[in-house]
C-alpha cells in the first residue's frame, strides 16, 4: 500500500467529508476547479464601434464540472484591471454560464483605441479551505475600438450674442463654427440655415460667418423676452455625411425707436361737469428707460381744444381728461394729445383720442346715444347677407322661368300630337284567346256615332260578346254631326279624334 503524505491525507479527508455532505442531499459529489477556456495564448478578443453602448464585445467561455445551475456551478466574473473608467461590465449568461463583456459607457476612438482587460472567474460560493484558484481562472480580454464618422458639433451651443436692435442689413453679427470630432479624417464642414423665423440672417457655407439681411427689431413678434433664436446646420463630407445643429441666441438690447400711444383710442364723457372726466394711459412698445414716465399735453392748435378741454397727469403712465367748460353739445370729438416718453433722446407723438360727449344718467353712464362703435354687423357680414339674398332671388327667378317654359312646352306638345297616334277613343278590351269565326265577324256599326246605332232593345237577348256595348244606360255626350259616309272607318276615326282634341282644349 502506497504511503500518503500529510497533505494528501488532509485532502482525502476533506474530499470524503464533502462527499458525505453532498450525498446527504442526494447529489452526486464532485470537486473540480473552474477553468476559463481561451486560445493558446490565454486571450479573448473583441471589437466595438465607438460611441456604442449595450453591445456585447466578447464571450468568455468557462468549464465547471460541478452540478449545473447550482451555486457551486454559477460563475461570477470580475474585471481585475484595464478598465479604470468603468466602461465595461461582464454579465453571466444563466443558461451557458458564459461571461458577456458589455460596453456600458460610450468610448471615443480619438481618446482610446484599445482596452486590455484582466478578467477573473469565480463561483458564487467560495471554495473550501485548502483549494486554491488555478491560473486558468483568469484571462485577458483585448478590445479594439473601431472609428466611425461622427457628427460635427458646435463648440458653444447655444451661442449667446448681445446686440442692440436696429442693426441694419449687411452687418456681420458673429462667426458660428463647428468642429469635426474625427480629427484623424480629412473632412470639410459646410454650413446652412435651418431655422430663422424672421428671415433676418444668413450664414456663409464655408466659414460660418453670420450676416444680417434685415433690421433686427426687438419689438418683432418673433422675439420672446428680448431673445431671438435661430438654428444652423453643420454637415461634414464623410461617407455617409453626418450633421449637427447649433442654436444662436441673440439678446436684443432696446433702443428708443417707438413713440408712445394713447390708450384707449375711444372714450365717453358726460356733457355736464359732474361727472365729466375719464382716465387715459400711454403705452410704449419700448421698455425702461425708454418708456415711462410720460408727459401728457394738449396742443395749442386748434384753439378750441384747450378752450374746451383740460388734461391732468395722475402719475407716470396715467392722465385724466375732462371738460373745461360747463357743457358741450352731444357728439363725437377728436382730441389730439401729445405724449412724450423718457428716452434719451426722448420721442414724442401726437395721438388722437375720439371722445363721445353725451347726456349722462345719475350713475354717470351715457344714455340715449349709441356707442361710438356699435355692436352691429361688420362689412364682411353685410356682404355675405347681400350675396345670400342675390342667390335666393336668382333661384326664384330661375324657378319661375322654368315653370313658364314647362307650360309652353306642354301646350306645344298637345298641338303637335298626330291624330293617328291618339288612341284614347279606340281601345277595346279583349278577355278571350283563341276565338273562332265569331270573333272575326265584327259589327262595324259599333264604330258609328251613337245616334245612328240601332237601339239595343231590338237585339235578341242572349249571351253578348265582350266587345259589345253594355245594355245599361250610358253617359250622354254632345251631339255630333253624322258622318257623311258611315262605312268609311278611317274618315270616321280621324274626325272623331279632331273633335276630341278640340274638346280637350276647351276644357283646359
Amino acid at each position: 500500500m502506497r504511503t500518503l503524505t500529510p497533505d494528501q491525507r488532509v485532502y482525502n479527508y476533506r474530499l470524503a467529508r464533502a462527499r458525505k455532505v453532498v450525498n446527504a442531499f442526494g447529489i452526486m459529489a464532485s470537486w473540480f476547479h473552474l477553468f476559463l477556456y481561451a486560445n493558446q495564448h490565454g486571450r479573448f478578443y473583441g471589437e466595438v464601434p465607438e460611441n456604442r453602448i449595450d453591445v456585447v464585445v466578447a464571450n468568455l467561455t468557462v468549464t465547471d464540472k460541478d452540478q449545473p445551475h447550482t451555486n457551486a456551478w454559477n460563475t461570477v466574473y470580475k474585471i481585475v484591471s484595464g478598465d479604470a473608467t468603468g466602461r465595461f461590465t461582464i454579465r453571466t449568461d444563466p443558461n451557458s454560464n458564459d461571461g458577456l463583456v458589455t460596453v456600458v459607457k460610450p468610448i471615443d476612438f480619438e481618446t482610446n483605441r484599445m482596452f486590455v482587460l484582466t478578467v477573473a472567474a469565480e463561483n458564487q460560493v467560495p471554495l473550501i479551505k485548502g483549494i486554491h484558484h488555478p491560473p486558468q481562472s483568469t484571462a485577458t480580454v483585448s478590445i479594439t475600438i473601431i472609428d466611425v464618422n461622427e457628427s460635427p458639433y458646435f463648440t458653444a451651443n447655444p451661442k449667446l450674442v448681445r446686440q442692440e436692435e436696429g442693426l441694419l442689413p449687411g452687418n456681420v453679427l458673429v462667426t458660428f463654427n463647428a468642429q469635426d470630432p474625427d480629427r484623424y479624417l480629412q473632412q470639410t464642414i459646410r454650413y446652412a440655415k435651418l431655422s430663422d423665423p424672421g428671415n433676418w440672417l444668413k450664414i456663409d457655407p464655408v466659414n460660418g460667418q453670420i450676416t444680417t439681411i434685415a433690421v433686427l427689431d426687438r419689438e418683432s413678434m418673433y422675439v420672446k423676452n428680448n431673445m431671438y433664436n435661430a438654428t444652423f446646420l453643420a454637415t461634414d463630407s464623410g461617407v455617409p455625411p453626418m450633421s449637427g445643429t447649433g442654436t444662436l441666441q441673440i439678446y436684443l438690447l432696446d433702443i428708443n425707436d417707438n413713440a408712445p400711444q394713447v390708450f384707449p383710442k375711444e372714450v365717453e364723457i358726460c356733457e355736464r361737469p359732474d361727472p365729466n372726466a375719464i382716465n387715459i394711459t400711454a403705452i410704449d412698445a419700448d421698455i425702461n428707460p425708454n418708456a415711462g414716465p410720460f408727459i401728457f399735453e394738449l396742443p395749442y392748435s386748434p384753439m378750441d381744444i384747450k378752450k374746451n378741454w383740460t388734461i391732468t397727469r395722475l402719475n407716470g403712465d396715467h392722465a385724466q381728461l375732462s371738460l373745461k367748460i360747463g357743457s358741450l353739445d352731444d357728439g363725437i370729438y377728436t382730441i389730439p394729445i401729445q405724449i412724450t416718453d423718457s428716452g434719451n433722446p426722448s420721442m414724442s407723438n401726437t395721438s388722437y383720442l375720439r371722445v363721445k360727449v353725451c347726456s349722462c344718467d345719475m350713475n354717470g353712464y351715457c344714455s340715449g346715444v349709441a356707442p361710438i362703435i356699435g355692436t352691429g354687423l361688420g362689412t364682411g357680414a353685410i356682404i355675405a347677407i347681400l350675396l345670400c339674398i342675390i342667390i335666393l332671388l336668382t333661384l326664384v327667378l330661375m324657378f319661375v322661368v322654368w315653370m313658364k317654359r314647362r307650360d309652353k312646352e306642354r301646350q306645344v306638345k298637345q298641338l303637335l300630337i298626330d291624330p293617328e297616334d291618339d288612341v284614347r277613343d279606340n281601345i277595346l278590351k279583349y278577355d278571350e284567346e283563341g276565338g273562332g269565326e265569331e270573333d272575326q265577324d265584327y259589327d262595324l256599326s259599333q264604330l258609328q256615332q251613337p245616334d245612328t246605332l240601332e237601339p239595343d232593345t231590338i237585339k235578341p237577348v242572349g249571351i253578348r260578346r265582350m266587345d259589345e256595348r253594355p245594355i245599361h244606360a250610358e253617359p250622354q255626350y254632345p251631339v255630333r254631326s253624322a258622318a257623311p259616309h258611315p262605312g268609311d272607318i278611317g274618315d270616321f276615326i280621324n274626325e272623331n279624334l279632331i273633335y276630341l282634341n278640340l274638346m280637350n282644349q276647351v276644357k283646359v
